[in-house]
């Protein structure tokens, strides 16, 4: 059982409970005390509230929970954060697996799930987090059962780009590969998936020779990878839009459709258009006739570029479709270098952050959910409010537009663009998620951690 040490305002803002780190109101100071974590959830039930007469600091306007929330533990964000998994000096490629302290990040992988699913250990997390997901989808009340496939799908928008080239020398950000490997081993030693039932896809990009290599040795021997080169179409599953959205008809991968679940494997930066997060990772997610940039066959850029409020978006689609987000149990997002946008070579400047508690250093992050609009709210109020890509991402810096899919999403039952957002199958969607925005950035509190019944709840992980 691992011990935690619980910790009253007096000590400092947080309330410590299950190795996690929550805000907490003032109260009288008690003294330190060991306690041992208990197999339930992290306590968020004691009403608690902003002490500090701190100012809302967002670039979006602030407002009420949008939805309901999902998951286990509905509308809950995990933030894992561990300096110590950053070795890297700023020199040399950022993906080298030698810049990564592979032990702390598989650790931080593990406190995570465990933390998501409310239990004492990865493994028990694993299997509430898959019944949770049955049961709100109406596939009985079973956790993982063997032989069932898993994709995941990895952001590596940044590798073989333009070419075939397999070498994954690049500056451009991509899944952290050791990342990746921590949570295949997660998924095979803590979960009981045999590899062989577990695939990692990007159908419009190449997997770097070595990644693929490392995450297929040893006892994850068996997991398949999907590419640009490998991927195969199911033309019996094309994507039906709730717009028309012009373009070629889109395709889903063989991978997807005979999965039984998926993972969201996104990764938190800056894009050209804003931010990219969880929803957009599914832009290479299905297949078209132009192999290289599958989104602009399927006509859906315009959909991002100069987006305003109130408008149709695409990503709202993929979180509804029941093959994609109808089949994701887990949503994380990569954080352990951030890059300012999808174009921008990652240096060691561009890629440290300003904002507590990283302090000019890297994000060193992880964050896990199975709502995926609280999820991307989250990872869209620490892109808006630091400095590093703010300064390098104008038009994340002046354009709360950016987030139109995010109102989207948590009104999609009553949709501001007036879109009835449908699952691919001709049925609407009537909930999502929930999003709202943090209090300000330095206390980064959300409706539930200030005792209310509905919204996000930020849990944080730290060393």
């Amino acid at each position: 059982m691992k011990k935690i040490t619980a910790l009253t305002l007096a000590a400092m803002l947080a309330l410590t409970v299950c190795g996690c780190r929550q805000a907490a109101p003032e109260q009288k100071e008690e003294p330190q005390v060991e306690t041992v974590v208990p197999e339930q959830e992290p306590s968020s039930k004691t009403s608690v509230s902003s002490t500090s007469d701190i100012a809302y600091d967002s670039l979006f306007p602030q407002h009420e929970p949008y939805g309901t929330g999902v998951g286990a533990m509905p509308g809950r964000v995990v933030w894992a954060y561990n300096p110590d998994s950053v070795e890297w000096d700023g020199n040399g490629w950022w993906w080298k697996v030698e810049h990564f302290d592979e032990t702390v990040i598989r650790q931080m992988v593990n406190e995570s799930i465990a933390a998501l699913g409310g239990k004492d250990t990865a493994a028990e997390s694993w299997q509430a987090l898959f019944t949770a997901h049955n049961i709100s989808h109406s596939r009985g009340e079973n956790g993982y059962q063997t032989g069932e496939k898993i994709a995941i799908k990895a952001n590596i928008n940044g590798s073989g780009l333009n070419s075939d080239d397999a070498s994954g020398e690049t500056e451009m950000s991509y899944t952290n590969p050791v990342l990746m490997k921590a949570l295949l081993v997660s998924l095979v030693e803590e979960a009981g998936i045999p590899p062989e039932d577990i695939t990692v896809y990007d159908v419009s990009r190449i997997f770097p020779d070595y990644m693929v290599e490392m995450c297929t040795e040893g006892n994850l021997s068996g997991i398949h990878f999907v590419g640009r080169t490998n991927a195969v179409a199911d033309e019996s599953a094309p994507i039906n839009w709730s717009y028309d959205v012009g373009g070629d008809t889109n395709y889903l991968p063989a991978c997807i459709t005979g999965a039984a679940y998926m993972i969201n494997l996104a990764n938190l930066k800056g894009h050209s258009y804003g931010m990219t997060l969880c929803g957009k990772n599914h832009y290479g997610s299905y297949i078209n006739t132009n192999r290289m940039r599958p989104p602009v066959g399927a006509n859906l850029h315009g959909f991002l570029a100069g987006a305003e409020m109130d408008e149709y978006s695409p990503l709202v689609d993929f979180m509804a479709n029941e093959y994609l987000g109808g089949r994701t149990m887990l949503y994380m997002l990569d954080a352990i270098i951030c890059a300012p946008s999808e174009g921008a070579s990652i240096t060691g400047e561009n890629s440290r952050w300003q904002q507590a508690p990283f302090g000019g250093d890297y994000t060193s992050s992880i964050l896990v959910s199975q709502d995926p609009v609280a999820i991307d709210s989250v990872g869209a109020d620490f892109l808006a409010n630091e400095p590093t890509i703010t300064e390098r991402n104008g038009t994340m810096a002046h354009n709360p537009a950016v987030e139109n899919y995010l109102h989207e999403a948590g009104l999609v039952a009553d949709a501001p663009s007036g879109t009835v957002y449908q699952n691919g199958n001709g049925e609407p969607v009537t909930n999502l998620g929930v999003h709202e925005h943090w209090n300000n950035a330095e206390e980064k509190l959300y409706s539930r951690n200030l005792g209310k019944e509905e919204g996000i709840e930020l849990i944080s992980i730290e060393p």
